[in-house]
Order: structure tokens, then sequence, then C-alpha cells
């Protein structure tokens, strides 16, 4: 999992970069939205809503903002917007595949600007199902280990609760990788451990990655970059293998 946990690190720190824009401010406030609008708004018993809660947190989110995305989806007024989830499948320079996942009010206008960003960029949307079957659907926690602690504790904390995999990443951060529906007992045993979980999620790993020539892997890393940038996107997967000096070198 190597070459996801290094794209993961490379995501985290384009997340960053986006909360100083204001910009992911738009997507959380949606995931709050759909979260507390399945599921209610009561975290205790909204696994989802609790991870979107923590997600806007550490973007620095104000709290106002929050509860006015949960109260959003709760009224019974025009005011409950309704987004349609949506997972595009498509491909980039060299025939790297991905999955653009959407929260969306209206599918012509996301379809047309995804397919938009890809067609500049030299890629295509693909057919559903075409690269879908390329990635295996998994739980995704990012562990930071507190004084004291130490990788290793994470790791024998995380695979005693049922994970997976766990990969140390660059930032001295901990990725922890588990069957998705067991997602929420890992992250609730972590934390009832004393450790710190900066996020929980669902990803996507590639089940074999491709791995081209630099300008190939730069131009793909800045289609991912762009198509990010969409208010309607949520987050994009790739099967790209980014090697040492291209994560150095990149603009991302």
């Amino acid at each position: 999992m190597s070459g996801h946990s290094k794209w993961s690190t490379i995501k985290r720190k384009k997340e960053a970069t986006d909360a100083r824009k204001g910009q992911l401010f738009t997507k959380v406030a949606r995931e709050l939205t759909v979260a507390a609008k399945q599921g209610g708004a009561e975290i205790e018993s909204n696994f989802r809503l609790r991870l979107a809660i923590q997600k806007a947190r550490a973007v620095n989110m104000p709290a106002d903002n929050i509860k006015r995305a949960i109260d959003k989806a709760v009224s019974d007024g025009a005011g409950a917007s309704n987004f349609d989830e949506i997972v595009y499948e498509g491909y980039g320079a060299g025939g790297a595949a991905m999955l653009i996942e959407a929260l969306t009010d209206n599918r012509n206008r996301t379809v047309s600007e995804v397919r938009s960003v890809l067609a500049r960029a030299g890629g295509r949307l693909g057919e559903s199902g075409s690269v879908a079957w390329m990635f295996d659907e998994r739980g995704l926690l990012v562990v930071e280990p507190k004084q004291g602690q130490s990788a290793d504790d994470v790791l024998l904390a995380a695979i005693d609760a049922g994970a997976e995999d766990v990969s140390e990443v660059e930032d001295g951060a901990v990725e922890v990788y588990t069957e998705l529906p067991l997602l929420k007992a890992v992250e609730e045993a972590l934390s009832s451990n004393g450790f710190n979980v900066t996020s929980a999620e669902k990803t996507y790993i590639p089940k074999t990655t491709v791995e081209p020539e630099e300008p190939e892997t730069q131009s793909i890393l800045r289609l991912i970059d762009r198509l990010e940038d969409l208010d309607d996107v949520q987050g994009v997967y790739s099967n790209l293998q980014v090697g040492e000096d291209v994560a150095v070198n990149s603009s991302v």
C-alpha cells in the first residue's frame, strides 16, 4: 500500500491549503448536510455525522457554520437541500484510473464539469464499472501519536481492534486500514485507548498501480488538483504510484 500512502500524504497537504482558501467549507458543509439528512442530528447514533463534524473541526470550520449545515438538513422547510452522491469513473494521462466522488444538486452540471476537466488534461470519462473493479473499498483512519506513543503502539492497538493494515507515513502520522464495516469499531477502540484519531473515512485502495514517467505523473497530479477544486467533487482516488522524487517536487 506504499503508493496509496504516498498519495494520501500529498492529499492531506493539499487539504490544508484548501482550508486556507475557504473552499473546503462548502464541501464539508455538504457532507454535514447529507450525513444529518440520512441519519439524523444526533452524533451518538449517526457515525457518518460524527466523522463529518470531526472533519469540519479539523479545517477550523466555525461552530455556527456546522450547526447551520445540520439544521438545514433536518428542517422541514424548503431550505433543506437534496444532494445526490455519485461516483464517476475515468482515466487520466497514461491510463491512470480514477474514481471521482461527488455530492451534487445538479447532475448535469457536475458531469459536464468533470468531463470538461478530464478532456482538457487528455483524460476521459469511463462507463460505469470500467474502473471501479480496479479498487477495493476500505476504511481509512489517520492517527497522530501523542507524546509517549509510538507508531508501534498504534499498530498493536489497531490490529487488536480488527484493523487490516497499518502504515507509517512521512509526517509521523499512522494510516490504519480496515474493512469498511469495521471502521466505526476500530475508530472507537483507538479513541477509547487514548489515541488521537484525526480523521476516519471511506477510501478506495487500488489493486494494482501505474507509475508513468515524471511528466505524465505531474500531469495526472495537476488533473487531480483541478478535479478536487470543483465545488461538487468531494474526493478523487487514483491508482497512480507517485515516486519519491516526484512527490518532493510536486506542486500539489
